[in-house]
Parts: C-alpha cells; structure tokens; sequence
C-alpha cells in the first residue's frame, strides 16, 4: 500500500490509498474554497451522563447531488470535486462538515473507490483489504490526537438510513470521550471479570459458536446473529482471536476478512429476495477506547445491520426504542440466522 498525504484548498486533509507503490498522486485543489468555519460543540446531559454534539453548520452540507455533481467522485475537467485526482482507489479527507472538529475531535470521510454506482459489495477482495488498511492506518494517526479518544469507523448504506451521498464512502469520527455504548460494554466486562473471573467477550462468542445463529465461520473470523439482536438482521462479525483494535489484527486475519466480510454484505442484499432495492444498512467497527482501563479486554467486532424488517417495511425506532431505549425486534434472531444461511452464494 502507498500512502500520499496532501492538502484542499481550504487546508483540509487529503489521503489517497493506493494499491501500487509507483503511483504519483500531486493533482491539486483548484476550487476557491473558503477556510472551513466549524461550531462543533459538546455538552454533556447532567441527568443521563451521556454527550451531544451540537454542529448547527452541518445544516448547510450537500443534500442528494445529481450524480453528475458528487463531490466524491473524481474531479474531472468542468467539474472539481472533493478528490482533485482524475481517479482514485482508496481516498480519505477531511469531513467539509464535521460534527466533531478541534478540541471536539474529528471526522472524516472515506471513499472506498472511484466508481459512483457501485457498493462495497462490488468490490474486489484486493479493494476491500485495501480499505482495511485504510480503516487501521487512520486509527493509529487519529488515536494519537489529544482531542480523540475513540475512533469510530462506520459506513451508512441507503436513503432510507439518511445518507446523503449515493457515492459508495463511509465516514471515520474521533470521538473526544469514550461513547455511551462502549462504556456499557466495558462496566458489563468488568462486571462479568468480577464474577467469573473469564472475559465476557470470549464466552458470549463460544455459546454463538455452539449455538444455531451462526451465519459464517472462516478460520479466523466468525459471524452470528446475536441472542438479543436489537435490529430485524444484525450480524457481529468477530475475529477468533480477540484483539482490541484494528491495529492489533495479525497478518492471517487481515487476510480472511475481505472474503468474509464481502460474502455477508452479498447476502444482506439478498435477504428480500433477488429482485428487492439494495437493502439499506450500517456497518459499524466497535473498538476499544485510546486509553480506557481494562482496554485490553475488549473484543473488536463489527456490527451490521438493517433497518428494513421486510420487503417495503421499514423498523422505526417509535416510542419504547426512542423514548425508553428498549428495543422491540419484530424478528426472531434464529429466523434472521437461518434466512442470513440460505441466501449463502453457491
């Protein structure tokens, strides 16, 4: 992989990823583009301990582009965009309208390819490692910012999810605190350690694997339907081996993880059947925390899923998921497994 760092024309960031080492990436910003003026700010709930980021200029971002104007394809002559490349393979910058920035921490934006109408399923297996790298590469520069303390790699797949972009991309947040869900995770392990004395991560993952919700199985990554799914398909997809973070897979898993991970996205889209609209989803990379005690005993894992719990029906988080934040799954995690198992590719 060869790295180019570079800058836009407004000071942002710029990297591209590129699978040959004798590529030459010195295209440069031509737009007149103004500093970036972000009001990102982070206020703290007293009564749920949890935090908000307040980002009023995010107000003003591009809202579904024709696509003949996306700003992340590449830029072509009448047509400047947010990579000043005329092609790309892996790209990441900046976000133009960060929900975290300075003190508040960072967000970014990663295309996974060039192509405008494809997805991440399309990609090659060569492609996908490469994001990987990416992925793992932009977690050690954004875990040594003093404003970051967990880094977040996700993607947001569909307008039914509310992306904005149809281009194939995700984003990357530094978020500057650890997030509610993780400390969750990690008052449960510590929980589990007291009592047992064994990581709860390691005995949650040998019951999926000798039970009937497990979707896929290599070598070294599993992946199942987990017992107390929240979303109607949700899958987590862990390593064998448990690691706490992107930076500590070893060099067989990195290997595995583009052929897994691409056989599941194929069979989210075939869940509604062969001729159903792409099946909108997130995907999301849940990693220790930079310096959280007991980081160590968490397990990296991503988690996918959709938000369509059938053919036209949609899951709304209504009033017991928004209001209480007790989830209601219309479909039997055994029922998602089986139906995740039968869409297999032959």
């Amino acid at each position: 992989m060869k790295k180019t760092v570079t800058r836009l024309a407004d000071g942002r960031e710029l990297l591209y990823y590129d699978a040959r080492d004798d590529v030459t990436r010195d295209a440069v910003d031509r737009r007149p583009l103004d500093a970036v003026a972000t009001a990102s700010e982070i206020r703290r709930d007293p009564l749920l301990g949890d935090s908000v980021a307040v980002a009023s200029h995010r107000q003003g971002r591009t809202y579904h582009p024709p696509a003949d104007e996306c700003p992340l394809c590449p830029s072509r002559e009448g047509r400047l965009s947010e990579i000043p490349d005329s092609d790309y393979d892996v790209a990441v910058f900046e976000n133009r309208f960060p929900s975290l920035a300075g003190d508040s921490g960072r967000c970014e934006v990663v295309c996974f390819t060039s192509d405008h109408d494809t997805s991440f399923a399309d990609l090659s297996e060569d492609r996908a490692a490469l994001v990987l790298a990416a992925w793992t590469d932009r977690t050690r520069e954004l875990s040594l910012l003093p404003s970051v303390q967990q880094v977040f790699c996700f993607e947001n797949r569909g307008a039914e999810i509310g992306v904005t972009l149809g281009h194939p991309h995700g984003q990357i947040y530094g978020y500057p605190f650890t997030t509610p869900r993780t400390a969750l995770m990690l008052r449960s392990l510590a929980e589990h350690r007291e009592a047992t004395g064994r990581n709860l991560f390691d005995d949650v993952l040998a019951d999926e694997l000798a039970g009937e919700r497990v979707v896929l199985a290599g070598e070294h990554w599993v992946a199942y339907v987990p017992y107390a799914a929240h979303w109607p398909y949700e899958v987590h997809l862990h390593p064998r081996r448990r690691v706490p973070d992107l930076l500590a897979l070893d060099e067989d898993a990195r290997a595995e993880f583009p052929r897994i991970y691409l056989e599941l996205l194929k069979r989210f889209d075939r869940i509604f059947g062969e001729d159903a609209p792409p099946t909108p989803y997130i995907a999301a990379w849940h990693q220790a925390p930079v310096d959280e005690p007991g980081r160590e005993e968490f397990a990296l894992h991503l988690e996918l899923f959709t938000i369509r719990r059938t053919s036209g029906k949609l899951k709304f988080l209504a009033g017991s998921e928004s209001g209480m934040n007790v989830f209601i799954n219309d479909v039997p995690p055994e029922t998602a497994a089986e139906r995740l198992r039968e869409v297999a590719s032959t």
